[in-house]
């Protein structure tokens, strides 16, 4: 009997011993399969999550941000016990204790999918498995996916520490609402950083992993509100949340920002604007789109944004006018359905739904709205954003669309979607009425830079960036117009010119391929011979044509590319009046080599690039402190610092460009609407049929352009100018920067001898002749100007065509000469009767 009961239970003991050794080696069989070709898990070890770039201004303010996964990285340390005490009791409260998986997870789960036959099936990873599924593996539920992860995370565990795994899960994890990671979260949903969350608000965070789109704080209050109790309840039966603070922060409300809660870190975020958007179109070049996207990127833009407000307003103010100086209603050409506008719930929800414009500032905020009604003397209508109040009717009366042709039933459907704004009293700022506005088709650029760093201050590419996100101030490629005539002046002037010599203005006839050319003046007038400096306050054209004849197209193209306004400039005459295209960029960058004496600049919308962990990626001040670093240097001495930036012009020509451009102001093509309080030069240009106007100044620290014409060229029309057009966008911006930067006279060079001249004539006249022709021009120092010589270019003249004196009339007037004597110069002649020696 007893061998029978040994043989019994021996017998038992075999099969156990087999069976056991059976599922080991079956075990090992598998896990020896799977885990032959699994990805590599040590590179987790070096694994940089990809971040959010932000680009900040020069106040340290956040201004805009670019990422394809919304993820703030939080390394392990800084994110606070409370938080990780949160996930690990909704996700894996054994973390602290397994090897990478927790079998009685597993079992626990499997137990439940029996009993439910099938209906709860639940995950049963740990924290370990889920970063590898996230990182290494596909998020399918199959045996064999989960034999993976369980060989990866033993493999994980055996590699990283406890606190390194749970910051890749607290990094990489989706959390909902395009947020990755902890920090991301926090910041959307309740928009502060994790060392302020109370316990409910990270448990709010540690329910979202399951499964975000169903916890959604609005769609899925209830539900969510469930979820957070049930992880707060966690927290307390783990021993993190002492019975009180359980309690406590289990009868807190659930909020959040999508409920209106709390104000929304976006909404703090100023409006995507050109600026913004150009940096990041030249960083995604220089860096690569994904680092740019996802590599952290800190980035310190040279944005002012005061002036950038200034800037938008100044260029904005000067398309609307000429809009609306045409009288026509165009409205957005968006409209909603009569089936959306029985009542103010569905007009909104459908007004919310249309894409127009929303980043227009313009006197005030301009708001969508949508017209409910027409009226004989009224307009009625739904605004967005805004609540109707007997104070404040949502109606426009007639006589708001005085400037358009027609009436309301002539202009106006029910549904159209329009933008309007409040119009109040200038004084008290009192409500009058709502007033209706369009976005110009008429566009334009403006930019301003600081002309001895090229650091660009401000840049609006167009009348709103929603409307359109093409920026007009570096893509758009426009004939600059007569604005490009100083770089022919300035290969005049570095070629043995002075401001005095003497260019017959005449008419001319040049053969092209294209036919004969006869240029003209805007006037269409010609006047003789005429000193340079005439030449350019009055914009002539024929003196500019003969001038880049004498001299060479060759020369003239080779300052233009000195200076960046083109990479190649065709050797074609017609080009000396800038009809080859170019970008506001590039001839603002250039004019501001004039205002500094020459120097180059590069311009630059970045100061400083740094990546996730501070190191400096690109610099654009390249200029080297010889003794920032010495403790000894005087409290009343500043660093010395030397620069290294290469002379592309001579300074004597450069101060000589500078101060006939200062006449173009003075009393040139620009006297009408530039009037600073500083010294200001500048350029007028205006193309044939005045499709594209520009107006480029500066002072002795800022530099400013503006251009403004139809995306798809034609005429703005007769009498459009760059001085009419583009000057008071100039005048109005630089106002304000004169008033915050300042300004002074133009440094003069060492080499200048300054001798006094007759503008009109280009005759010497003695030192102590004043008047209002009498200019002081600076010469060369050590080379004696020689007077009377007159340039044709090598070109013909015609006859019997009126010569036009310099004050424009033609009768005798009498004169000072240069000896103080009084003499009459007689009345109009023509080079019918006279030739052009005998006039001077």
């Amino acid at each position: 009997m007893l061998r029978f009961i040994l043989s019994f239970f021996g017998g038992i003991f075999s099969v156990l011993t087999l069976g056991a050794m059976i599922i080991a080696l079956s075990l090992g069989a598998i896990f020896w399969i799977y885990g032959r070709d699994l990805p590599s898990h040590e590179s987790l070890a070096q694994y940089r999550p990809p971040t959010i770039s932000r680009i900040y201004s020069t106040e340290g303010r956040i201004i805009d941000e670019f990422a394809k996964e919304r993820r703030l990285f939080a390394p392990a340390e800084e994110i606070p016990d409370l938080v990780k005490q949160a996930f690990i009791s909704a996700e894996d409260k054994n973390f602290y204790e397994h090897q990478g998986y927790d079998l009685r997870g597993i079992a626990s789960a499997a137990y439940d999918a029996v009993r439910t036959r099938g209906r709860d099936v639940r995950g049963a990873s740990t924290i370990t498995q889920q970063v590898m599924k996230n990182f290494l593996l596909s998020g399918d539920r199959q045996l064999e996916r989960k034999i993976k992860e369980i060989i990866l995370a033993t493999r994980l565990e055996a590699t990283l520490s406890k606190e390194e795994i749970l910051e890749l899960y607290m990094n990489e994890i989706y959390l909902g609402q395009n947020s990755y990671g902890v920090a991301a979260a926090s910041q959307t949903y309740f928009n502060k950083p994790l060392s302020d969350l109370a316990p409910h608000e990270a448990a709010f965070l540690a329910s979202l992993p399951k499964a975000p789109s169903d916890y959604h704080p609005v769609r899925r209050k209830e539900r969510l509100t469930q979820r957070r109790d049930f992880v707060l309840k966690e927290m307390f039966e783990n021993g993190y949340l002492t019975d009180a603070v359980y309690k406590q922060e289990v009868a807190q409300p659930l909020r959040s920002v999508q409920n209106g809660d709390f104000e929304s870190f976006q909404a703090q975020l100023p409006p995507r604007d050109y600026f913004t958007d150009e940096i990041r179109r030249q960083l995604q070049d220089d860096f690569g789109e994904g680092e740019f996207f996802s590599g952290g990127l800190t980035i310190r833009a040279t944005l002012d944004p005061e002036m950038q407000v200034e800037a938008a307003e100044a260029l904005r103010q000067q398309l609307e006018q000429y809009d609306r100086g045409l009288g026509r209603w165009r409205g957005s050409g968006k409209k909603i359905a009569a089936d959306n506008l029985n009542s103010e719930e569905a007009w909104r929800a459908a007004l919310a739904d249309v894409r127009v414009a929303r980043d227009i500032d313009l006197e005030s905020v301009w708001h969508p709205a949508v017209v409910l009604g027409i009226e004989d003397q009224q307009l009625r209508l739904g605004i967005e954003g805004v609540t109707e109040t007997a104070e404040e009717p949502f109606v426009v009366p007639r006589n708001d669309i005085s400037w358009i042709k027609g009436n309301f039933f002539d202009n106006f459907e029910v549904g159209d979607v329009v933008h309007v704004r409040r119009m109040v009293e200038d004084g008290s700022g009192a409500f009058i009425r709502w007033t209706l506005r369009q976005v110009p088709q008429v566009q334009g650029g403006f930019m301003a830079m600081d002309v001895n760093t090229g650091r660009v201050l401000a840049m609006q590419g167009g009348f709103s960036y929603q409307h359109s996100v093409f920026n007009r101030a570096t893509q758009a490629k426009r004939q600059p117009g007569s604005s490009f005539k100083p770089f022919v002046y300035a290969s005049a002037l570095d070629s043995g010119y002075t401001p005095a010599t003497i260019i017959v203005d005449a008419p001319i006839e040049i053969n092209t391929p294209q036919g004969v050319w006869r240029p003209k003046n805007a006037s269409n007038q010609f006047y003789g011979p005429t000193p340079l400096r005439t030449g350019i306050e009055r914009s002539r054209n024929l003196m500019t044509v003969r001038l880049a004849q004498e001299v060479g197209m060759n020369v003239v193209a080779s300052y233009a590319e000195r200076f960046g306004v083109y990479d190649h400039l065709q050797h074609v005459l017609a080009n000396a009046l800038g009809s080859q295209e170019t970008t506001l960029f590039q001839m603002v960058a250039a004019y501001a080599m004039f205002a500094n004496g020459g120097e180059r600049v590069e311009p630059t919308l970045v100061d400083r690039v740094q990546d996730r962990y501070g190191e400096t990626l690109y610099r654009h001040d390249q200029r080297v402190c010889e003794d920032c670093a010495d403790p000894s240097i005087a409290a009343n001495r500043s660093p010395r610092i030397t620069s290294n930036r290469e002379r592309v012009m001579n300074a004597v020509t450069a101060y000589q460009l500078t101060s006939m451009m200062e006449g173009v102001v003075q009393r040139g093509t620009a006297s009408r609407v530039v009037n600073l309080s500083v010294p200001t030069a500048g350029k007028t240009g205006t193309t044939n049929d005045a499709k594209d106007v520009w107006f480029i100044g500066f002072t002795s620290n800022i530099v400013a352009g503006c251009y403004i014409g139809y995306d798809q060229p034609r005429s703005l029309g007769r009498g459009a100018s760059g001085g009419g057009f583009c000057g008071p966008v100039f005048q109005r911006f630089m106002t304000k920067a004169v008033e915050k930067y300042g300004g002074a006279a133009f440094k003069v060079p060492d080499a200048c001898q300054f001798i006094n001249i007759d503008r009109t004539t280009g005759a010497r006249l003695s030192d102590s002749a004043r008047g209002e022709n009498v200019v002081s021009e600076c010469f060369r120092q050590g080379e004696e100007p020689i007077f009377g010589i007159q340039f044709d270019g090598g070109f013909a003249m015609g006859s019997n065509f009126d010569l036009i004196s310099p004050t424009g009339g033609s009768a005798s007037r009498e004169v000072t000469t240069s000896t103080g004597k009084k003499a009459i110069v007689g009345p109009k002649a023509t080079f019918g009767s006279m030739s052009s020696g005998g006039l001077y």
